[in-house]
């Protein structure tokens, strides 16, 4: 369904901001007037998953705690859940990755970026008795190395800012920013590309050299000149190819088939062409090769 992104300063109340927009967007789903399917709301954090604020003295324990928070985040995300993950999200790279992922399973996203001064954060923090504050040193670190979402940037977006001075999220637009914003189709980058079969050059190389062979046995049999030929090749193989009203050089076959054997052996390599609709079957690439043929011989 859709994935909220919370992000903000150490401290700053994004728990607290996670919770209300939780109970707000379930309160519209149990209401009797809803009409959409069944959702779910859930919420993910360093707290669920019992990642240690600890991680954050060291970036080597950092990343590790940083991929434990994606990978779960992975698994929730779902047509039917409204996945709110509660975290700072400070670096811009993680909270792309997090959009790709999100636009991956074709799901709306939202960033609600949590507001407070840094003095405040640093107040609430060492106001905390319940053993998750920061060491002194390391919100220092935090606050520096913040890098606060932008609206101009696509995977921030829509952004939705709540300041520390408002006593509610704006759940209004929090709702409609997750039941009616554009579903953006996943990155062409990180798409599986099909891979054509082990046997794809060979079938290439063979069924092209056999279809030469078999236009000039089929010229030197029947000595006709032109039209709608019908070839006969091994395997049972019984493509057809219109010639042009004269004598088809062998030397002009050879050009045609290495300029196509050519164009092809790069989709291989590549592993897809046409967007991955090409059949690498030998009836497919006589077929194709009949068709260049047809399109590139001169009369």
């Amino acid at each position: 369904m859709s994935l909220i992104t919370i992000s903000g300063f150490p401290c700053s109340g994004k728990t607290r901001r996670a919770e209300q927009i939780k109970a707000a967007l379930e309160s519209r789903i149990q209401d009797a007037g809803f009409e959409g399917t069944k959702l779910k709301v859930a919420v993910l954090s360093d707290h669920i998953l019992n990642i240690s604020r600890d991680v954050y003295k060291d970036s080597r324990a950092e990343k590790p705690a940083r991929g434990a928070l994606f990978t779960a985040m992975q698994r929730q995300m779902g047509q039917d859940t409204i996945l709110i993950v509660d975290g700072m999200n400070y670096i811009k790279g993680f909270r792309y990755q997090m959009y790709c992922a999100a636009r991956e399973l074709k799901l709306r996203v939202c960033t609600v970026y949590v507001v407070a001064t840094q003095e405040l954060c640093k107040e609430w923090n060492s106001k905390r008795e319940d053993g998750t504050a920061y060491a002194p040193e390391t919100l220092e670190n935090l606050l520096m190395r913040y890098e606060e979402p932008s609206s101009m940037v696509r995977w921030d977006s829509p952004l939705i800012t709540v300041p520390w001075v408002d006593d509610d999220v704006p759940a209004d637009d929090i709702w409609k920013a997750i039941t009616e914003g554009n579903v953006k189709p996943p990155n062409a980058g990180t798409q599986a590309v099909p891979k054509a079969p082990t046997d794809a050059l060979r079938a290439l190389e063979s069924t092209t050299a056999a279809m030469v062979s078999a236009i000039m046995a089929e010229q030197a049999a029947s000595a006709s000149l032109g039209g709608l030929v019908a070839l006969t090749m091994p395997n049972a193989l019984r493509p057809t190819v219109t010639l042009p009203p004269r004598n088809v050089t062998l030397s002009e076959l050879q050009r045609l088939k290495r300029q196509f054997v050519t164009v092809n052996k790069k989709a291989i390599t590549l592993g897809t062409i046409e967007k991955g609709a090409m059949d690498w079957s030998e009836e497919s690439i006589a077929s194709k090769y009949a068709a260049y043929i047809e399109e590139n011989l001169k009369p």
